[in-house]
């Protein structure tokens, strides 16, 4: 249903719908409403696939574009560019935030490959990690304890459409989200045993849990100790490090293909 009609005045920053909708930026809010702002093109085509769009805002600019995702969305609105960067959190808006429902979280029977993050803070990080993760086929992703928010903007962004497409959970006890499957632990750290010879032993075919911890601090030990064998990438040039999102990408991609194989 769109509510703006040829001629009529677009929504301002004023308007109740768009201060509601604006609520959603704190954690907070999200929680009390259990739903969440998705931003952009990309992002609003994977929830409208999902079902999970409530409402859209979007400006003038993007109609030629993107005229389609109106017409798609329960419910839309014109609004100025004001008020759209006020519901937009990046720098350059790209002139659609939708509102979307909490989406349900059902645990999938016999996961073969699971993400479980612990105590990472970085919603860029949490996001990348977790659209690696659908791309590699994981079955879930685990927001344990102390994590970002998956609901959170930049989280939601860097995600690039990925939260839509498996499951996740959000606020876990790390301990209790590990206990839940009967699969190998695989805690990465940098001074564990080389991905590749995991890979070339024939270990990461079996069902695996990958645990990874923050970029900065890593995982503290007694959470690496729920591990059954720390894991990490060889660093063969001169690079310090890699980044999480880079390292759990190679870590998830190395087990999926070994999972892929023919029996």
């Amino acid at each position: 249903m769109t509510d703006s009609q040829p001629g009529t005045e677009a929504f301002t920053i004023r308007s109740s719908r768009v201060s509601a909708a604006r609520k959603l930026v704190r954690r907070r809010a999200r929680d009390k409403e259990r739903k969440f702002l998705a931003e952009g093109p990309q992002a609003i085509r994977e929830a409208l696939a999902a079902g999970a769009v409530r409402e859209l805002f979007y400006t003038e600019r993007v109609l030629s574009r993107h005229a389609d995702l109106v017409r798609e969305a329960p419910r839309s609105a014109l609004v100025t560019e004001e008020a759209l960067a006020a519901l937009a959190e990046t720098v350059t808006p790209q002139g659609m935030v939708a509102v979307c429902d909490y989406l349900e979280c059902l645990l999938p029977p016999d996961p073969r490959l699971v993400v479980v993050l612990d105590r990472i803070s970085d919603p860029g990080n949490a996001g990348t990690i977790l659209r690696a993760a659908d791309a590699a086929g994981a079955d879930l992703v685990v927001f344990g304890s102390d994590s970002v928010d998956p609901y959170n903007g930049k989280c939601v962004r860097s995600s690039a459409g990925s939260l839509f497409h498996l499951p996740v959970m959000r606020g876990a006890d790390t301990g209790e989200a590990l206990s839940l499957f009967d699969a190998q632990v695989l805690a990465a750290a940098a001074d564990g045993e080389d991905v590749f010879a995991l890979r070339d032993s024939g270990d990461l075919a079996a069902p695996t849990v990958w645990l990874f911890g923050s970029e900065p601090h890593g995982l503290d030990d007694d959470t690496a100790g729920l591990a059954h064998r720390k894991v990490g990438v060889p660093i063969w040039g001169g690079a310090e490090s890699l980044n999480l999102g880079v390292a759990a990408g190679v870590c998830l991609y190395t087990t999926a293909a070994e999972q892929r194989k023919p029996s």
